[in-house]
Formats: structure tokens, sequence, C-alpha cells
């Protein structure tokens, strides 16, 4: 599960840079014809541009720390439909995905105890002599 929120994280986080040169370069054909907010729009996707960066280190972050990956992915995810809507519908689902997977791969491996794994320091067992 971990690594399908890294794919998903790497791969939303991609998409997002896009949205926001997208949304920047909507921002900037406005500029030209002198719409209103059209700076705003600009600064906006600016901010989609770094929102797509942390979206990457929280893909990044999955085979790590899966807990700290989600809530990345999640927050990330959340303030790029803040930022610029409908540009980032792809890589917010992408991002939210990859949170879910985070928050499953953390569940999967909460409890899971080593044990019974060979140790190479332990002395080896011999067979018993009758």
């Amino acid at each position: 599960m971990s690594t399908a929120s890294l794919v998903f994280g790497i791969v939303g986080g991609m998409f997002g840079i896009l949205a926001g040169l997208l949304a920047m370069m909507v921002g900037g054909i406005g500029s030209a014809f002198d719409a209103e907010g059209s700076g705003s729009v600009v600064g906006l996707g600016f901010a989609a541009i770094l929102l797509g960066v942390f979206g990457i280190v929280g893909g990044a972050l999955s085979n790590r720390s899966p807990g700290a990956a989600g809530i990345v992915q999640a927050v990330v995810g959340v303030l790029g439909f803040v930022a610029i809507s409908l540009f980032w519908v792809l890589a917010g689902v992408l991002l939210i995905a990859g949170a879910v997977f985070a928050f499953l791969s953390r569940r999967s491996t909460k409890g899971t105890s080593h044990d019974d794994e060979y140790d190479p320091a332990a002395p080896p067992e011999l067979p018993a002599v009758n």
C-alpha cells in the first residue's frame, strides 16, 4: 500500500504543478486583456505549484512515515481545490487517493511483530542427541 501512496503522491504532485502552470497561464492571458482579478489567479497558480511540490514530498514520505505522508497528501489535496478549484481536479483526486493508501498502509503495518525473524547473531540450535 505504501508503494501505491508513493506513486499516487508523485503523479498527483506532478499534475498539480501542471495545473498551477495552467492557472498562471490563464491569469497571464487575463492580465494581458486587463481582466479584473487576473493578478490573483497568477498568485494562486504559483501557490498551486508549491502545493504540487509538497504533494511530491508527501508521496516520497510514504515508505518511511506513512502517517505523515497521508496527512501531507490530504492537506495538499484539499488546499489545491481551494487555490485553483477545477484546475486541481485530477491532482486532487490522485493526492487524496494517495493519502487513503498511506493511512491504510499505516494501519496494516502498525501491529506487525518481527519476533520470529532469523537473527544471524544468535547461536545455532543444535539437535538433541539421544
